[in-house]
């Protein structure tokens, strides 16, 4: 049974997802919070596998609640999954960042949504490609924030693996771009996440994206 907490300010919203999430046989709402460490502090006494994590609320917001659970070490197995509109990209990138393991639309498909809980409860990043080419060609790199020398100790074929994946790439269609196996695709991703502290596949997009290793468009 994947537990499931919501974390939202809107009464409503948290309403429609509940009763989605309920209706699972292998899913259920273990709690409801408003604001960002609100949901921090449920995270503890409820032990959700998937906290669902809106970014803009009053009081501690969304990116700040993801702070408080990636730095609690009892709270080490809780995944966030960010839920952001057209108009939050920035904060979608901060979320990963802060370490969320991925990202959906707010009005995604019911399906959707219901697949990507169960993928980020499973242990994987939920990157969609689309979504993440769309993010990056729509707000660019922030000002000042361009820094390749981040990336300095990865080789150049580790680089050209975290470019490309911070494109939207999967594994499978590295491998195929770069006609390389996938074992070594897999090593080089590995590597670099070492390599550069990242605590996962989509943090290591989101330093691609902040520090200017693919450029917008």
């Amino acid at each position: 049974m994947i537990k499931v907490l919501i974390a939202d300010d809107q009464a409503l919203v948290r309403g429609g997802f509940r009763m989605l999430i309920d209706s699972e046989p292998d899913m259920t709402v273990v709690g409801e919070a408003s604001d960002g460490a609100t949901a921090a502090e449920l995270a503890r006494s409820t032990r959700p596998d998937v906290i669902l994590m809106d970014v803009q609320m009053p009081g501690t917001d969304g990116i700040e609640g993801i702070r408080k659970v990636a730095a609690d070490p009892s709270l080490t197995g809780v995944r966030v999954l960010i839920l952001t509109t057209f108009d939050e990209d920035e904060y979608a990138v901060e979320g990963l960042l802060a370490g969320a393991s991925g990202f959906l639309l707010k009005n995604t498909d019911p399906a959707q949504l219901l697949h990507g809980i169960r993928v980020v409860a499973g242990g994987e990043e939920l990157l969609s490609p689309g979504l993440t080419r769309r993010l990056l060609s729509r707000t660019g790199c922030p000002t000042g924030a361009v820094n390749h020398e981040v990336f300095t100790r990865l080789t150049t074929r580790e680089r050209e693996v975290v470019a490309l994946a911070a494109q939207g790439l999967s594994n499978e269609e590295i491998t195929a771009r770069l006609v390389i196996s996938p074992a070594t695709t897999k090593t080089h991703v590995s590597r670099a996440l070492s390599k550069l502290g990242a605590r996962d596949r989509a943090q290591l997009v989101a330093m691609a994206y902040r520090h200017g290793l693919v450029e917008p468009g």
